[in-house]
């Protein structure tokens, strides 16, 4: 995806990368002269595998910060504009931690990031060494905030809170539908994201009457999922479960519908592939997909007119965006209420926040050792090539089609 919102930057040019292994790291070519600057470290994949998610976080990111400016910077400190400084974490964590090495010299006051919670692991414990902010923007395993590292913040619901709400969410659709969903087999990703998820859908499936009959890691990338498709199927399963990142999602997706894998319904928990994209590009395939997200109020008009805006600028809208753009407004509303960019102060006016100022079907900002307690995400379903929320009944703006139609 191109990012037309990138300002110009200094490079390493591709064939120094490459000879010295560095990961790139963009930096304004111009000092600016006039107001004074607060820099914001945007740490994100947007090479490798995971390169569509990081670019449409980095994007959403680099929005906020147009809009911060616009509206006259952060005031409390004399119109002081953001700066982004990007950087390119490549999937790699240790290049996600050396890129908070070189943001961190370049002045950085705070980050956010790194879509991954494997990279997010690695970028927020290189940024407690300095005691800078990060604020998380995509990145839902519990680990991010339970190590005690007190400059880290999250905004969205981490793995615990999704999980949560998403046993609640499907054990009420289920019951409404007749409980046609008896049985499940879980399939994830191998690394903290997917295999923490895993564990805890295990144990809760089990709690809303669903019988977990195998759990099926796999790699990132995978490039065929025949033959975990073939185990599911000979396991004959109401529920496929899936999380795992965007590509292995849609070709998971795709060869159990390949396959005729009989199912009351694919269920998936921050699903990294489902997306007006896929609903768009195999609506065969996606449609009456259920996922348990992040998404916008669909009752707000600020959430539709911000969708409008991304989709007017020829993107296809994600859940992505909203999440680099959240991210980095919790920064600076932190930094308007502080006065400063002192870390401290701003780690405590964090700590504090009441953060409301937002689309997003939370109440105000209360954090608890750096996650906030007030965020959840919802019930999507995909339908006639739309996302829509099915659950909860306050945000819903369509029925949920369950049991999934047969072909």
């Amino acid at each position: 995806m191109t990012d037309k919102t990138r300002p110009d930057a200094a490079r390493l040019s591709r064939r120094a990368a490459l000879a010295t292994g560095a990961a790139t790291l963009a930096l304004p070519l111009v000092a600016r002269a006039q107001a004074p600057v607060v820099k914001v470290g945007l740490i994100h994949p947007v090479t490798g595998a995971l390169a569509g998610a990081g670019q449409r976080c980095r994007m959403g990111g680099q929005m906020a910060i147009t809009d911060i400016n616009a509206a006259g910077g952060i005031k409390a400190m004399g119109g002081a504009k953001l700066e982004a400084l990007l950087g390119d974490a490549q999937g790699r964590p240790e290049i996600a931690a050396s890129l908070v090495d070189q943001m961190a010299e370049a002045g950085a006051s705070g980050f956010t990031g790194c879509f991954a919670s494997a990279l997010g692991l690695a970028a927020t414990q290189a940024a407690a060494k300095y005691n800078i902010p990060f604020s998380i923007d995509s990145g839902i395993a519990d680990a991010l905030t339970t190590r005690g590292l007190k400059n880290v913040f999250r905004f969205f619901p981490n793995n615990t809170t999704a999980t949560t709400d998403a046993m609640a969410a499907l054990d009420q659709i289920n019951r409404k539908a007749g409980s046609p969903a008896k049985t499940a087999v879980i399939v994830h990703e191998d690394s903290e994201f997917g295999t923490n998820s895993a564990k805890l859908q295990a144990a809760a499936l089990p709690k809303i009457g669903i019988e977990v009959k195998a759990l099926i890691p796999h790699a990132t990338p995978t490039r065929d999922f025949t033959n975990i498709v073939l185990r599911i199927k000979s396991e004959k399963p109401d529920l496929v479960v899936i999380t795992n990142y965007e590509n292995e999602y849609v070709l998971l997706a795709r060869t159990l519908v390949q396959q005729r894998v009989d199912l009351v319904s694919t269920f998936s928990i921050s699903g990294g592939g489902f997306s007006l994209k896929f609903a768009k590009e195999a609506p065969a395939v996606a449609e009456n997909m259920i996922d348990f997200n992040h998404w916008y109020n669909p009752k707000d008009p600020r959430a539709l007119a911000f969708r409008k805006r991304i989709e007017d600028s020829g993107q296809i809208f994600s859940w992505e965006y909203p999440f680099g753009y959240f991210a980095v407004r919790l920064l600076a509303d932190a930094w308007e209420r502080a006065g400063s960019a002192d870390k401290d102060k701003t780690i405590a006016a964090l700590a504090a926040s009441t953060f409301s100022d937002h689309f997003m079907p939370y109440g105000p900002t209360k954090f608890t050792d750096g996650q906030n307690a007030g965020s959840h995400p919802v019930a999507l379903q995909i339908q006639k090539g739309d996302i829509k929320v099915i659950w909860p009944e306050a945000f819903a703006d369509a029925p949920a089609v369950f049991p999934r139609p047969k072909a």
